[in-house]
């Protein structure tokens, strides 16, 4: 089989133009972010610049997990699950960070609700999930204590 040099270039071109339509990937996947939340200062203005409101109703329906005692605060894993039924988003709110409001994830129709990510932490201080599903607010929250300071701690 031999390749002649139009196939070659169709290659080529075909190439450029996929890593071409890449470039632009990252645009459309941070197009709704909420800036406003994302640089807030204090957790109830982040929540009310995400959702409206700060207005959150406990559930056990909504399970954060994440380590009593954090020996490192700039690693801190922190999973959020929700057995829930019309989840639209889980977001999580570290309260004592310069910058609360650390993820926010968009859950599509069908998906299971399980998120994992792991958090810089300054201090020790309370973390926040908060799940959106059928345009209610649910949350669980848990005090982790941070030993070496991840934020410029």
């Amino acid at each position: 089989m031999s390749i002649d040099r139009r196939t070659v270039v169709k290659a080529i071109a075909m190439g450029g133009a996929l890593m071409g339509a890449s470039v632009l990937m990252p645009r459309i996947a941070l197009a709704a972010w909420s800036k406003e939340a994302f640089e807030a200062k204090e957790q109830t203005a982040a929540m009310k610049a995400l959702f409206g409101s700060d207005g959150l109703e406990e559930s056990a329906e909504v399970n954060l997990k994440a380590p009593d005692i954090a020996e490192n605060g700039a690693v801190v894993p922190v999973t959020v699950t929700s057995s829930m039924s019309g989840v639209e988003s889980m977001s999580i709110f570290i309260e004592g960070n310069p910058s609360p409001l650390a993820a926010e994830f968009m859950i599509p129709v069908g998906t299971k609700a399980d998120v994992s990510t792991r958090v810089r932490m300054g201090k020790t201080t309370k973390v926040t999930a908060v799940v959106k599903a059928n345009g209610k607010l649910y949350s669980a929250a848990k005090e982790v204590k941070v030993t070496i300071g991840g934020c410029g701690g």
